[in-house]
């Protein structure tokens, strides 16, 4: 097989509620969560590997996965959600009464308008279009599933649609459990693929 196809699917709803989840908070999968990811599997899931970002909310599933599959998996450091510095952990309401219009410009231009502390959204980017081509290298010709966050998602998309990352990160809305596909074909750079 000379094509590549790369599956990547957001966690599912984590405990805890609606909240900015990033790099350092690890909350688990809820039980709805469970269910949305089980859902998304296919009834034959096609996938050789699976490889995963190491918070509890992908790490979890990937491993239950895994083991019904009876597939090897493997944890990436690097596929972790962008750290959102002094907003990790805190409700959008939170944010918008303790700081007024901060978040209304963070959702307008999120590459300029970053919370206290949080990683640039260039260097994120950065580090997961190195993870992705990693893995494109490393499982060539395979159909491998990658389990990670919405922010992952959208970085990927940026890189291969060539799309600016405020517009990506203002206007792409990822549910819980949505799958993004990607395909590469021997010599040609990566499509997305919707179906």
């Amino acid at each position: 097989m000379s094509e590549t196809q790369i599956d990547i699917i957001r966690h599912g709803e984590p405990e805890g509620g609606r909240r900015y989840r990033g790099s350092s908070i690890d909350d688990p999968l809820s039980k709805i969560g469970w269910q949305q990811m089980w859902d998304a599997v296919p009834e034959k899931p096609p996938w050789e590997h699976i490889i995963t970002s190491p918070l509890s909310r992908c790490l979890k599933f990937s491993e239950a996965l895994a083991d019904t599959m009876s597939i090897d998996f493997s944890v990436v450091e690097n596929l972790k959600e962008i750290g959102f510095g002094s907003w990790e952990g805190r409700t959008p309401e939170d944010i918008k009464n303790l700081e007024g219009d901060a978040l209304e410009k963070f959702l307008l231009d999120p590459v300029n308008n970053r919370p206290e502390g949080a990683e640039p959204l260039d260097d994120f980017a950065n580090r997961i279009w190195t993870v992705y081509e990693d893995i494109a290298e490393q499982y060539h010709g395979q159909h491998v599933l990658v389990v990670a966050h919405a922010g992952v998602i959208r970085a990927i998309t940026s890189s291969i649609l060539g799309m600016a990352l405020d517009d990506v990160y203002s206007r792409l809305k990822i549910e819980y459990a949505a799958v993004s596909t990607t395909r590469i074909s021997a010599g040609k750079k990566p499509v997305m693929v919707l179906t």
